[in-house]
């Protein structure tokens, strides 16, 4: 996969930009375990991250509709397997957050094995978009999916959300740090700087998602717009 520049980056990072398509998302149905997941036809991208990084914020950001994906201001609310349509074949599916404290151990038990099999078992998943931090990346969560997905040959793209609580100068530091500690797998991982809460970074994970979700006719032409 492409790295792309850091002027490209600063680009898209001045750019609000959504594609009709993604702003027609639509909530599919929730899955409490692999077995109740819809079709595994298709394609899929999955969201996924620590119960704190800002991923039903990420996918309304994307989407524009900040009611489509549930957020709240407690970490670990989202416990199910979230699938949402973008075409007839093409999907975005948001995985329970890692990191919830206030439940018994037997539940982070039962939610992470329903997580790894699904992510080892889903034949219509394309892509992986890892959340962290981008002050205080690559968490021991983080480390864990970078492992399972090279293990998978699984293609990885991490967003370092709340890139907005840095300075400018800070955030590109942090990305040349993380972009060092992952260089090690080589095309397999891509990063960015991601903010839900100033819509920054939207071009940069769009384009991602466009070569992951393959099937290029579901796109509405830009005119739609």
């Amino acid at each position: 996969m492409d790295t792309p520049t850091n002027h490209q980056n600063e680009q898209v990072l001045d750019e609000p930009v959504s594609k009709p398509v993604y702003r027609k998302a639509e909530f599919l149905t929730s899955a409490a375990k692999v077995s109740q997941c819809p079709d595994d036809n298709g394609w899929e991208v999955a969201f996924a991250g620590r119960s704190n990084a800002g991923k039903s914020s990420a996918i309304n950001s994307l989407t524009q509709n900040h009611k489509l994906a549930r957020t709240s201001k407690t970490p670990g609310r989202t416990q199910l397997i979230n699938f949402f349509t973008v075409g007839e074949q093409q999907r975005i599916v948001d995985l329970p957050g890692y990191g919830y404290a206030k439940v018994p151990q037997k539940l982070k038990q039962d939610w992470t094995k329903q997580m790894e099999a699904y992510l080892q078992q889903r034949q219509s998943l394309r892509g992986l978009v890892l959340l962290s931090d981008c002050r205080h990346p690559l968490q021991p969560f983080d480390q864990q999916m970078l492992g399972w997905a090279a293990e998978a040959d699984m293609p990885v793209h991490m967003l370092l959300t709340k890139c907005d609580k840095l300075s400018k100068g800070a955030g590109k530091q942090t990305l040349l740090k993380v972009r060092g500690q992952v260089a090690h797998l080589g095309e397999l991982v891509s990063c960015q700087l991601f903010s839900a809460l100033k819509h920054q970074g939207h071009g940069e994970l769009i384009a991602t998602l466009d070569k992951w979700l393959t099937d290029t006719s579901v796109f509405d032409d830009e005119s739609d717009n």
